[in-house]
């Protein structure tokens, strides 16, 4: 069996590393405070939960907002709809991820139309999908009042402005960091107002 030797400077570099990376993650995982989010990240979990949504959370952690992502701010036992209802209509922002699959999932549709119906500003992402892409199959399992919540919501949000991404030849880093720019900015414009 090798053992690899490191040199004392090698050894202080990758503590060093390792320091400066525990300070980057939050110490207060947001499901354990009390407090309301202030952004909530509606997005297709098998499409961008690994990549847009869990970066945008993870960024706007580290610059103490209180970002809202369902596998991050629930545990077993949480009642769904309750949570992310409750979520929506306490944020200030929210962030609309959509993605090849997003408009096959009701729950992305029902807090879409929750943002819409919350008059809640919303900042869309469209990654790998063009917003005239965006359309809702009736395959009849959807009760007929909310397919026509969703269509609404969806209208509505396909004519707001926000970012397009495309994965194959897109900068993720740089993405991210303009939606989180964009939602610090518009924040700050609520607080300042509510003074």
């Amino acid at each position: 069996m090798h053992t690899q030797r490191y040199s004392s400077a090698a050894m202080k570099m990758m503590n060093f590393h390792r320091n400066f990376l525990a300070l980057q993650t939050p110490t207060n995982p947001p499901h354990m405070t009390n407090r309301a989010c202030d952004v909530f990240i509606n997005h297709r979990g098998i499409d961008t939960k690994r990549t847009i949504a869990g970066l945008l959370y993870d960024r706007l952690s580290r610059l103490n907002r209180q970002p809202f992502l369902d596998n991050k701010n629930m545990k077993p036992g949480d009642k769904l709809f309750d949570n992310i209802d409750n979520a929506i209509k306490n944020c200030k922002v929210g962030v609309t991820v959509f993605s090849p699959n997003y408009c096959k999932s009701y729950f992305c549709l029902h807090e879409l139309a929750l943002f819409m119906e919350s008059n809640k500003k919303i900042i869309p992402i469209f990654c790998d999908i063009k917003p005239s892409q965006l359309a809702i199959v009736d395959d009849g399992k959807v009760p007929s009042k909310d397919l026509e919540r969703f269509k609404f919501a969806l209208e509505e949000a396909k004519y707001t402005l926000g970012f397009t991404f495309d994965s194959l030849k897109g900068n993720l880093s740089d993405v991210v960091t303009n939606v989180s720019d964009i939602v610090i900015e518009s924040l700050t414009e609520m607080e300042s107002k509510k003074q």
